[in-house]
């Protein structure tokens, strides 16, 4: 089995130092790279790389610069979502984003961890595990979202939180670890004047 066949399932796999895993990584970090370095204004070759960057993004998504990923191919990102400053998605395996998200700045949304002892660290060993976020989510700025996690569609996490569990879908939820508040309600509408 190929370290990227066991990274797909799921298993510790060698991250450091196989020498495929190390060109895709390669591929994708010239690519943020080229992103970053496009001025805003010139959409037409920011498209252009975050086609090849994220085949699986959907239509009208935007991603503010800079961003970060470690694969790209890994993500899946819905139609409408917006990534601000600073956001990077550690694909080792999936990411998915639902529809019409915000993705605050400098979020961390990370699918890998490593061996607790030094001694396998540094053989270069990882896991990742994938992290799923539903549709109509809102990410406060600085979050970071651990391997393996589901949050549920229509939730707000408070910035600064740190998700290490599952978070069911319609809550507000903030911390570090990242716990449920409450349900969002009819309550927490905004009256605006005709």
């Amino acid at each position: 089995m190929t370290e990227q066949e066991k990274m797909k399932q799921g298993l510790w796999y060698d991250a450091n130092y196989n020498p495929e895993l190390l060109a895709l990584r390669d591929k994708a970090e010239e690519l943020c790279f080229q992103l970053n370095q496009t001025s805003p204004s010139d959409r037409i070759t920011r498209e252009q790389i975050l086609c090849e960057l994220l085949p699986h993004r959907g239509k009208d998504t935007v991603i503010l610069s800079p961003f970060y990923a470690d694969y790209g191919f890994h993500c899946r990102i819905g139609d409408a979502t917006f990534l601000n400053h600073g956001v990077y998605l550690m694909d080792g395996a999936p990411i998915t984003i639902g529809a019409h998200c915000f993705i605050g700045p400098n979020c961390g949304i990370y699918t890998a961890s490593h061996p607790l002892t030094a001694e396998q660290r540094n053989q270069g060993l990882e896991r990742a595990l994938p992290i799923t976020i539903g549709d109509n989510v809102w990410i406060g700025g600085n979050v970071t979202i651990l391997p393996g996690v589901t949050i549920g569609s229509a939730c707000v996490i408070g910035a600064g939180s740190v998700v290490t569990h599952d978070i069911p879908a319609g809550m507000i939820a903030v911390g570090n670890p990242c716990r449920v508040v409450r349900p969002i309600t009819p309550e927490d509408r905004i009256n605006l004047p005709d």
